[in-house]
């Protein structure tokens, strides 16, 4: 737990949800966060795992690789915060535990001290993160058992006629804002052809070095795509025009 200066770090990021994941802010503030501890205090990250996973779990790849990245290059595990490891007071200690010489350090504490004056307010510290995620999971299902002896209907509701006919109108829009889209792209599948493309898949390379767009809004061109726009589109029937080219 004490970092010798400077000191190398592996941090260590966690959001509980693939919509975290994806949006990346949840990732990117703990990032921040890591990023100015290790600055202060004069050290690198050597390497960053990230992993998508509740924190009620405990077997977690990503921590268990991030564990032994520490202990092969003996350097310290940083964390944004407590709560991104772990509200579990047994679960947090065997990561400290399993950590190395080194040690753990979380953005938001005060730096721990080595030995067992260290490991002791660690898990004191884990004790009351443990007992705050009790309170709240106890709040929550106080507050569900009241909404349901009042009537609330728990859970995702079915869609009311009003819902399901906006539901109904937005595909709609969208499949015509997609068949627009389909024929202005068409015209540029014509002119290519005209430019001597005979092929599938010259048309989508074409398509894709003019930084033309799917119908659907894709940057990336198939010859399947292709091909299922020509057959919307139907024969072409004016005078002069090559040829659809066949499926490949």
């Amino acid at each position: 737990m004490t970092v010798r200066q400077p000191g190398r770090f592996v941090a260590y990021l966690r959001v509980s949800t693939d919509g975290q994941g994806r949006s990346g802010l949840g990732l990117e503030a703990q990032r921040q966060a890591v990023a100015a501890y290790v600055a202060q205090a004069g050290g690198e990250v050597v390497a960053e795992f990230q992993e998508v996973e509740s924190g009620k779990r405990v077997d977690r790849p990503q921590l268990a690789a991030a564990l032994a990245s520490c202990r092969t290059r003996r350097a310290v595990l940083v964390i944004a915060k407590l709560d991104r490891l772990a509200r579990n007071a047994r679960f947090l200690l065997s990561v400290v535990e399993g950590s190395g010489e080194a040690g753990v350090v979380f953005c938001d504490l005060p730096r721990v001290p080595a030995g067992p004056v260290g490991k002791f307010l660690v898990t004191q510290m884990a004790a009351v993160a443990e007992l705050e995620a009790g309170l709240i999971s106890q709040r929550t299902r106080a507050a569900l058992a009241v909404a349901k002896a009042r009537g609330v209907r728990l859970g995702n509701p079915s869609p009311t006629p009003a819902t399901a006919a906006m539901a109904a109108a937005a595909r709609q829009a969208r499949s015509r804002q997609v068949k627009a889209r389909a024929a202005d792209v068409l015209a540029v599948v014509r002119q290519v052809q005209a430019e001597g493309a005979s092929s599938l898949r010259a048309i989508a390379t074409a398509l894709h070095e003019q930084g033309v767009r799917t119908p659907t809004g894709k940057e990336e061109w198939s010859a399947a795509q292709v091909r299922r726009l020509l057959a919307h589109a139907g024969p072409v029937h004016s005078p002069g025009s090559p040829a659809l080219p066949p499926p490949l």
